[in-house]
Protein backbone atom coordinates (compact mmCIF):
# COMPACT_ATOMS: atom_id res chain seq x y z
CA UNK A 1 0.00 0.00 0.00
CA UNK A 2 0.96 3.21 -0.98
CA UNK A 3 1.98 6.21 1.79
CA UNK A 4 -0.66 8.48 2.57
CA UNK A 5 -1.48 12.11 1.33
CA UNK A 6 -0.75 14.30 4.17
CA UNK A 7 -2.98 17.21 4.59
CA UNK A 8 -1.55 20.02 7.10
CA UNK A 9 -2.68 22.56 9.54
CA UNK A 10 -4.75 24.98 7.13
CA UNK A 11 -4.41 22.82 4.04
CA UNK A 12 -6.49 20.46 1.57
CA UNK A 13 -6.11 18.06 -0.43
CA UNK A 14 -8.25 15.85 -3.15
CA UNK A 15 -7.37 11.90 -3.76
CA UNK A 16 -8.95 9.25 -5.61
CA UNK A 17 -9.02 5.46 -6.10
CA UNK A 18 -7.04 3.55 -3.29
CA UNK A 19 -5.08 6.91 -2.30
CA UNK A 20 -5.33 7.84 1.44
CA UNK A 21 -5.28 11.12 2.89
CA UNK A 22 -4.37 11.59 6.51
CA UNK A 23 -3.70 14.72 8.91
CA UNK A 24 -1.95 14.49 11.53
CA UNK A 25 -2.69 16.36 15.85
CA UNK A 26 -6.07 17.76 15.74
CA UNK A 27 -6.72 19.20 19.08
CA UNK A 28 -8.99 22.35 18.86
CA UNK A 29 -8.91 22.11 14.92
CA UNK A 30 -11.12 19.96 12.99
CA UNK A 31 -10.73 17.67 9.92
CA UNK A 32 -13.29 17.84 7.21
CA UNK A 33 -13.64 15.26 4.59
CA UNK A 34 -16.28 15.28 1.66
CA UNK A 35 -16.47 12.74 -0.75
CA UNK A 36 -18.35 11.66 -3.44
CA UNK A 37 -21.26 8.78 -2.61
CA UNK A 38 -20.46 7.67 -6.08
CA UNK A 39 -17.15 8.39 -7.76
CA UNK A 40 -14.11 7.28 -6.04
CA UNK A 41 -12.81 10.28 -4.81
CA UNK A 42 -12.60 13.04 -1.76
CA UNK A 43 -10.69 15.32 -0.04
CA UNK A 44 -9.83 16.60 3.17
CA UNK A 45 -9.18 19.72 5.23
CA UNK A 46 -7.47 20.92 8.15
CA UNK A 47 -9.04 24.28 9.51
CA UNK A 48 -8.01 25.87 12.48
CA UNK A 49 -10.78 28.37 12.84
CA UNK A 50 -14.45 28.82 12.50
CA UNK A 51 -15.44 31.46 9.91
CA UNK A 52 -13.32 34.27 7.92
CA UNK A 53 -14.68 37.72 8.69
CA UNK A 54 -13.30 39.05 5.60
CA UNK A 55 -15.17 38.43 2.04
CA UNK A 56 -12.34 37.70 -0.03
CA UNK A 57 -10.06 36.01 2.21
CA UNK A 58 -8.39 32.91 1.05
CA UNK A 59 -6.48 31.20 3.72
CA UNK A 60 -7.33 27.75 4.28
CA UNK A 61 -7.24 27.91 7.66
CA UNK A 62 -10.76 29.04 7.85
CA UNK A 63 -13.91 26.42 7.69
CA UNK A 64 -16.06 28.89 4.71
CA UNK A 65 -12.58 29.35 2.19
CA UNK A 66 -11.57 25.82 2.65
CA UNK A 67 -14.60 24.24 2.34
CA UNK A 68 -15.39 26.35 -0.55
CA UNK A 69 -12.23 25.87 -2.14
CA UNK A 70 -12.42 21.79 -2.08
CA UNK A 71 -15.80 21.72 -3.61
CA UNK A 72 -14.79 23.95 -6.31
CA UNK A 73 -11.75 21.41 -7.28
CA UNK A 74 -14.24 18.20 -6.38
CA UNK A 75 -16.35 20.21 -8.87
CA UNK A 76 -13.65 20.42 -11.60
CA UNK A 77 -13.07 16.75 -11.38
CA UNK A 78 -16.68 16.15 -12.15
CA UNK A 79 -17.96 15.49 -8.74
CA UNK A 80 -22.00 17.04 -8.54
CA UNK A 81 -21.91 18.80 -4.99
CA UNK A 82 -25.35 16.94 -5.00
CA UNK A 83 -23.93 13.70 -4.40
CA UNK A 84 -21.19 14.77 -1.61
CA UNK A 85 -21.22 13.49 2.06
CA UNK A 86 -19.03 14.46 5.04
CA UNK A 87 -17.34 13.12 7.56
CA UNK A 88 -15.80 15.27 11.17
CA UNK A 89 -13.15 14.80 13.32
CA UNK A 90 -11.89 17.24 16.11
CA UNK A 91 -12.50 19.71 17.48
CA UNK A 92 -11.51 18.98 21.06
CA UNK A 93 -11.08 20.92 24.35
CA UNK A 94 -7.49 21.02 24.73
CA UNK A 95 -6.85 23.31 27.87
CA UNK A 96 -9.18 23.83 30.83
CA UNK A 97 -9.06 26.67 32.48
CA UNK A 98 -11.16 27.29 35.83
CA UNK A 99 -14.71 28.75 35.33
CA UNK A 100 -14.03 28.25 31.57
CA UNK A 101 -16.80 27.69 29.36
CA UNK A 102 -17.00 24.91 27.13
CA UNK A 103 -19.14 26.38 24.86
CA UNK A 104 -16.83 29.19 24.08
CA UNK A 105 -13.71 26.68 23.35
CA UNK A 106 -12.10 27.09 19.78
CA UNK A 107 -12.66 23.48 19.77
CA UNK A 108 -16.24 23.86 19.85
CA UNK A 109 -16.80 27.06 18.18
CA UNK A 110 -15.25 25.56 15.39
CA UNK A 111 -17.35 22.18 15.22
CA UNK A 112 -20.29 24.15 15.72
CA UNK A 113 -19.18 26.57 12.71
CA UNK A 114 -18.12 23.42 10.15
CA UNK A 115 -21.65 21.87 10.74
CA UNK A 116 -23.63 25.09 9.90
CA UNK A 117 -21.13 25.69 6.49
CA UNK A 118 -21.78 22.25 6.07
CA UNK A 119 -25.62 21.49 6.71
CA UNK A 120 -27.40 25.04 6.35
CA UNK A 121 -24.82 26.86 3.66
CA UNK A 122 -23.79 24.43 1.69
CA UNK A 123 -26.56 21.25 2.23
CA UNK A 124 -24.56 19.03 2.85
CA UNK A 125 -25.10 15.40 5.14
CA UNK A 126 -22.83 14.78 7.84
CA UNK A 127 -22.96 11.57 7.77
CA UNK A 128 -20.61 10.73 10.99
CA UNK A 129 -18.24 12.68 13.47
CA UNK A 130 -16.13 12.00 16.38
CA UNK A 131 -16.26 15.49 17.44
CA UNK A 132 -15.06 17.12 21.96
CA UNK A 133 -13.49 15.88 24.37
CA UNK A 134 -10.35 16.87 25.75
CA UNK A 135 -8.36 14.72 23.65
CA UNK A 136 -5.94 15.41 20.08
CA UNK A 137 -6.60 12.94 17.01
CA UNK A 138 -4.91 12.02 13.89
CA UNK A 139 -7.56 10.93 11.17
CA UNK A 140 -6.79 9.08 8.03
CA UNK A 141 -9.44 8.68 5.49
CA UNK A 142 -9.70 5.74 2.86
CA UNK A 143 -10.89 6.95 -0.76
CA UNK A 144 -12.44 3.35 -2.26
CA UNK A 145 -13.76 2.27 1.07
CA UNK A 146 -14.84 5.80 2.60
CA UNK A 147 -13.85 4.83 5.79
CA UNK A 148 -12.47 7.83 8.15
CA UNK A 149 -10.28 5.79 10.84
CA UNK A 150 -9.95 7.83 13.96
CA UNK A 151 -6.65 7.36 16.62
CA UNK A 152 -6.83 8.82 19.51
CA UNK A 153 -3.92 8.09 22.70
CA UNK A 154 -5.47 6.06 25.29
CA UNK A 155 -8.81 6.06 23.29
CA UNK A 156 -7.64 3.44 20.10
CA UNK A 157 -8.87 3.23 17.04
CA UNK A 158 -12.22 4.36 15.64
CA UNK A 159 -13.65 3.60 12.24
CA UNK A 160 -16.68 5.57 10.77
Amino acid sequence: MSEPIRVGMADYKIASGSDRLITLGLGSCVGIVLYSKIKNIGGMAHIMLPKSTEPDSDSLKFADVALNLMIKELESKGVKKSELEAKIAGGAKMFSFNNSDDKKSIGHRNTVSVKKILEEELKIEIVAEDTGGAHGRTIEFEVDTKILNIKTIGHGVKKI
